[in-house]
């Protein structure tokens, strides 16, 4: 079965839709056999992001603290091109869509100009004393919605 690119509409268009980057850099315990970056290691490198991301925010506190934790409920990456031991990785980060208790973030991996891989993450916020889902709080939806242009979707 194959899916729809993460991509849309073209690497351009969709490259422009980010606001944040970040360096990544590669360590060599991060590569394989063959001299490239291993494709586990990406979703570290889109967890690195998330926290810098978030962090850039000040929201790591509104989504990570005492009461509540994210989880991953779902996640995918497009591989385009290698990376390798000495590429210098910018990834970029945005939020692509706000829900009532979860939050889409798309990645993409780019060294040189060129987009080497993309990803797709959504994260369910928990409330950690009852284990169920819990609302996105007012405030961290209002500061995503206006770092990213986006409108009220609640």
């Amino acid at each position: 079965m194959r899916t729809s690119s993460i991509v849309q509409p073209d690497p351009t268009s969709w490259l422009s839709a980010f606001h944040f980057s970040t360096p990544v850099k590669i360590r060599y315990n991060e590569t394989d056999l063959l001299g490239h970056v291993n494709n586990v290691s990406y979703y570290m490198y889109f967890e690195q992001g998330r926290i810098e991301y978030f962090e850039h925010l000040q929201l790591t506190g509104e989504l990570f603290g005492d009461q509540r934790v994210t989880v991953v409920a779902r996640s995918e990456c497009e591989y385009f091109a290698p990376i390798y031991l000495r590429d210098l990785i910018q990834m970029h980060v945005r939020v692509s869509r706000i829900g009532r208790t979860s939050l889409d973030l798309q990645y993409a991996m780019v060294v040189r100009d060129e987009l080497k891989a993309a990803g797709q993450i959504t994260l369910v916020l928990v409330d950690k004393s009852t284990g169920k889902s819990t609302p996105v709080p007012d405030f961290a939806r209002q500061r995503i919605q206006s770092f990213e242009g986006m409108a009220d979707e609640k």
